[in-house]
């Protein structure tokens, strides 16, 4: 069974996932921040794919991947690092980013090396469901991966419960139509547009992701999905002083 799969089975309230960039702050700090956020009590990583015009995230993600492909990180080289990830953890891990790079690559040569680095989904914002649905779902499902899709307060009732019909392992409630790592808390309108989704009784367990950046956002979130995704306020962190280990311990002191 998928990662993802097997974690949402377990029924557990105010899961973390975090994000990070590949390749960020150094470019062979990839595999270490896996295995400290598996140490420090992490449930889910999401791996983010530097891109060169990362328009749907904030500054500090932007930054991070500008300075990512600086370093070097490109696909091919992050896939070299993960090769023995799962040596080091079982957590359930996705890749996110943008569709160009896995396009250079080629789709086949990306999903055969998710497989064999135990990649569990992807996280695609910019590949519209139809076509995932035409050109790639097939060979997603041979090769045991998750494909990842959002909806936003912007989307309606019955956009969502198409969304939620081809839906694989989770469903990513972006909590606000803007970019990552834009304001701090939830409105009242936001907890609104948690509240008509919980209500909404979707099939495919949901996560939060925008705007989580402590212990009471993520309460919160897990009033109504079943966590939450932190992404800007964890690279931040990697910003900070001492070893990998000791930063990561650091952030996940303020969920845990």
């Amino acid at each position: 069974m998928n990662r993802i799969d097997k974690l949402f089975q377990q029924g557990k309230k105010n899961l973390l996932s975090v994000y990070y960039t590949a390749g960020y702050p150094e470019i062979n700090d990839s595999l270490p921040i896996i295995k400290a956020l598996d140490k420090f009590g992490a449930d889910m990583i999401e791996i983010g794919m530097p891109f060169s015009d990362p328009i749907a995230d904030g500054p500090v993600i932007q930054d991070s991947s500008s300075k990512a492909i600086k370093n070097g990180m490109n696909l091919k080289l992050l896939f070299e690092q993960l090769k023995d990830m799962r040596k080091e953890t079982d957590l359930p891990v996705l890749l996110m980013g943008y569709i160009n790079p896995i396009l250079n690559m080629g789709m086949d040569s990306f999903i055969e090396n998710c497989s064999l680095c135990g990649i569990d989904g992807c996280i695609l914002p910019d590949l519209p469901p139809s076509e995932y649905l035409d050109k790639y779902k097939a060979k997603f499902e041979q090769a045991g991966l998750k494909n990842v899709l959002l909806i936003t307060p912007q989307n309606s009732e019955e956009r969502i419960r198409k969304i939620d019909k081809i839906s694989e392992g989770f469903i990513y409630v972006v909590s606000s139509y803007s970019t990552t790592g834009s304001g701090k808390g939830f409105r009242k309108e936001q907890i609104s547009y948690f509240d008509r989704i919980a209500k909404m009784n979707l099939e495919t367990p949901l996560m939060t992701g925008f705007g989580i950046s402590n212990k009471e956002d993520l309460e919160l979130t897990g009033k109504f999905t079943s966590g939450g995704i932190v992404g800007s306020s964890f690279i931040r962190s990697l910003d900070g002083s001492g070893t990998i280990d000791e930063r990561v311990k650091r952030f996940m002191e303020v969920f845990r």
